[in-house]
């Protein structure tokens, strides 16, 4: 079996087997899995407004996974996405509330901000990395809750007279869509569906067609050899810090200026940075699988919503698919040996 199909294959069995399992747990927490799929299916695409918002979800999840998935294409494992896409949130509805432009100049320029401040907040560990060969996992997990409490300080001592949010963006800064709104029966979906969609063709066409792109997945490959070949192993290392950061900030953007149009104190992380681990990991850190997973995960995310109202059954075991899911990708290798073990037997 070709490992082409096999990397497909991979991703649907692990889905398929999170679903069974999943079954397995509702059975014996005394559920009936019937209802809960069917509330999960109704709360996708039961109405116009849940499948506006399985989009409006699904986009910030895009450009999560992407960020991931870049980091990963090129040899980095960037666990500060939370972090990166926290505080291009924070500069996205800065430049939103604090800017009075034609919306031709101030949209562009607040989703700029965002993804230049994901970009910064990505660069550091980049540096790090680079020059003194710190683990970029261990700095973006500690910058997440830089990200975090900084973010938190700026909102209440900066942008506002010590309340716990910001205002609201200018609508001259605001993905969101009358238009978009009305067709989904007034859902929260906006216009940057487009741009995420938009990213993960220039995440394609980077890796994939241009020299830059080749190599920085050679220094992801190899640095010893991509060093020996004339390549500036730390150079591609900041950038694809740098560009992954650019991505995760623009994940914020879509929060700021789309789905809340204002930023506010989080107790917590939003979790969507997070999760974009699983949406690379999933997509096999492709652009259009992370597409594909952003769209599984974004439908199971809104969905979960409506199992507690029509089966009465706890959202949380959607969660637990989800991990289950997340276990089975990671158990790929498991997975792929017994795909060729089934393969060499049907070629006997």
């Amino acid at each position: 079996m070709s490992n082409r199909l096999s990397n497909i294959l991979i991703p649907v069995i692990s889905v398929v087997l999170g679903v069974v399992v999943g079954t397995i747990i509702m059975l014996v927490s005394g559920y009936d899995p019937v209802a809960g799929y069917t509330a999960l299916w109704n709360g996708i695409f039961g109405e116009v407004y849940y499948m506006g918002e399985t989009v409006r979800q699904v986009t910030p999840y895009i450009l999560a996974g992407l960020a991931v998935a870049f980091a990963f294409r090129t040899g980095l494992f960037n666990i500060g996405v939370e972090g990166q896409l926290i505080v291009g949130w924070l500069a996205a509805v800065w430049v939103g509330i604090s800017f009075d432009l034609p919306k031709i100049i101030h949209l562009p320029l607040a989703i700029i901000a965002a993804a230049a401040a994901g970009a910064l907040w990505g660069f550091i560990p980049g540096l790090l990395k680079a020059k003194y060969r710190v683990h970029e996992v261990i700095v973006t997990i500690m910058m997440n809750y830089v990200a975090l409490h900084v973010a938190n300080a700026i909102i209440q001592d900066v942008l506002s007279d010590g309340s716990d949010r910001t205002e609201n963006i200018a609508d001259s800064a605001s993905f969101a869509s009358p238009f978009l709104q009305g067709l989904t029966d007034y859902s929260r979906l906006h216009w940057g569906i487009l741009v995420a969609l938009l990213c993960a063709f220039l995440m394609w066409f980077i890796l994939e067609k241009t020299t830059r792109g080749y190599e920085l997945r050679s220094v992801g490959f190899n640095q010893d050899a991509s060093q020996y070949a004339g390549m500036n192993v730390n150079g591609n290392i900041i950038l694809s810090m740098v560009i992954s950061g650019a991505f995760a900030g623009l994940a914020g953007a879509m929060e700021g200026l789309g789905t809340f149009g204002y930023a506010s104190i989080k107790g917590g992380f939003t979790g969507v940075g997070f999760d974009g681990i699983a949406v690379a990991l999933l997509g096999g850190n492709a652009a259009i699988g992370v597409i594909l997973a952003a769209l599984l995960f974004g439908g199971l995310k809104v969905g979960a919503l409506n199992m507690p109202l029509e089966a009465n059954i706890p959202n949380e075991l959607v969660d637990i698919i989800i991990a289950l899911i997340i276990f089975f990708v990671a158990s790929s290798y498991m997975i792929r040996w017994i795909i060729q073990r089934m393969s060499k037997k049907g070629v006997k």
